[in-house]
């Protein structure tokens, strides 16, 4: 292969990346600090850097760079598994044409304030003619870029690379039944532990003590990251050496801003784990948002709500909140594991969260598939939530208007969550197979978890596709069984 050839494309790439990652950078502060008055000119300026992007990615430079780097091959696993990825993202971006792309970035930027008014007053129709643009900007990138079954493939296909509709749906089907079962037994289950249990005084300023040791102690680095305040909490990865992790206070309920820095901080420590080397090639790059999801959800739930994690770090809970030190580790378990079901799928519980992902997997696939009308969300939403959890929302802002994803044109990736569910216990299985690994965290010690999500999953990049990765480092593709065990062992009296 030409050598030239392929590190004038690395360049183009990393050229690519600055513009993206700058985007980010106005993101980050969108969400965090901008004022309202000026989100109209921050929409133009994210449409005026996506289309940029696109532009770039899609040029004669770039197909000029592709075409001869690839002419002759290559021996080189990483440099094969980059050019195989710089071709597939390119042929699916040449297909969209500039003015769609900043298009889709200007509507989603907008979207949010209407998303923002109409849950404030519980009133669907205020973001309705926002969802109907991005829905319509989504069915035409779908058409755009093509799909053998239905217009849901073509979405996914940006988010879990290799998958499709049809077998995501197969995997839901496999552990729907069984993941309804434990959550009404967990909930059962629950009923005697007190809804107050856990609740006090914890103010902010002592959270974000607690929460910062315990990012700490997992690993996350704070030379190369922060931690910010916003209402839908997010983790953003803003450079090789920047990563942005945000949460949110509940001065009665510190554990809700703790899972969620804890669940960031998963995110965070897969960016900061990617090769900064590689960075803006596709080998520097996360996989998927099915691995993404399952490095947060295994450091929230498998670490954060296990009881050697809170053997270590309820005492020094104690110190900050003395409140706590009326609880004996038993009975603050069990307020940690308390599952009840819940109109909002961000403060749903391990037990029911899946839940909150069927039903959004299912209305995202009746939208695009031109099966459900915008105007009759709610009442869809309505009719399949008291399907699954048993009664209906009391209101528009804890039903359709719950999630802030669909204001940012974040259709076709909903799956992804529970595919992360899925992965993070297989992985967290695996890893914990291990000797060594197993005898740490019983301790409390995470530092050879990290590692070995290190060496298996974030030093990766994208050089293997999703489910290559979870074959290399658990030795079979996605199943829920690994999962299914997990539930069942923390929420079900009899296992």
């Amino acid at each position: 292969m030409s050598t030239n050839a392929y590190r004038s494309l690395c360049e183009l790439a990393r050229e690519r990346a600055l513009i993206s990652t700058t985007a980010s950078v106005l993101g980050w502060d969108q969400e965090t600090r901008l004022p309202p008055a000026a989100l109209d000119y921050r929409a133009s300026q994210l449409a005026w850097l996506s289309g940029k992007a696109h532009e770039l990615a899609t040029s004669s430079s770039w197909l000029n760079a592709l075409e001869e780097a690839e002419s002759d091959g290559c021996n080189d696993p990483v440099i094969a598994a980059n050019l195989r990825e710089f071709r597939h993202h390119f042929d699916r971006a040449s297909k969209l044409p500039t003015e769609l792309v900043e298009r889709d970035t200007r509507t989603s930027s907008r979207g949010k304030a209407a998303w923002v008014e109409a849950r404030g007053k519980s009133d669907f129709s205020i973001f309705a003619p926002a969802l109907e643009n991005l829905l319509e900007i989504a069915r035409q990138k779908a058409e755009l870029w093509g799909y053998e079954g239905e217009p849901y493939d073509a979405l996914l296909e940006e988010y879990e690379r290799g998958s499709s509709t049809a077998e995501v749906a197969a995997l839901f089907d496999a552990f729907r039944e069984p993941v309804i079962d434990i959550a009404q037994e967990a909930v059962e289950n629950s009923k005697a532990t007190p809804p107050d249990l856990l609740d006090g005084n914890y103010p902010v300023e002592d959270q974000k003590i607690l929460n910062r040791e315990i990012a700490e102690s997992l690993g996350f680095d704070f030379e190369a990251g922060r931690i910010d305040t916003v209402t839908h909490p997010f983790c953003t990865h803003l450079g090789p050496n920047d990563t942005r992790l945000t949460t949110r206070y509940d001065e009665g309920d510190f554990l809700s801003s703790l899972f969620g820095v804890m669940h960031e901080a998963g995110h965070g420590l897969y960016d900061q784990g990617l090769s900064k080397d590689q960075h803006g090639l596709p080998s520097g790059q996360a996989v998927s948002l099915g691995i993404h999801e399952s490095q947060s959800r295994l450091w929230e739930n498998h670490v954060g709500r296990a009881r050697p994690f809170w053997e270590k770090w309820l005492p020094r809970a104690a110190e900050i909140f003395p409140g706590l030190r009326r609880l004996s580790l038993d009975e603050f378990l069990l307020g940690v594991n308390r599952a009840k079901y819940s109109c909002i799928r961000v403060e749903a519980d391990e037990a029911t969260y899946d839940l909150h992902i069927l039903l959004r997997f299912s209305i995202e696939r009746r939208l695009l598939n031109r099966e459900l009308e915008i105007g009759d969300v709610p009442g869809a939403w309505n009719d399949e939530f008291e399907a699954l959890f048993g009664f209906r929302p009391p209101d528009e802002a804890n039903g359709c208007l719950q999630d802030i994803h669909w204001s940012m044109g974040g259709l076709g990736y909903f799956s992804t969550y529970s595919i992360g569910n899925l992965n993070s216990a297989q992985l967290y299985n695996t890893a914990t197979g291990e000797r060594d690994v197993a005898s740490a965290c019983s301790r409390a010690d995470y530092l050879p978890l990290l590692k070995w999500m290190q060496d298996k999953v974030h030093s990766r990049g994208s050089t293997l596709l999703p489910q290559e990765l979870m074959e290399s480092a658990t030795g079979k593709r996605t199943d829920p069984g690994a999962y299914l065990t997990h539930l069942r062992t923390r929420f079900c009296q009899n296992g």
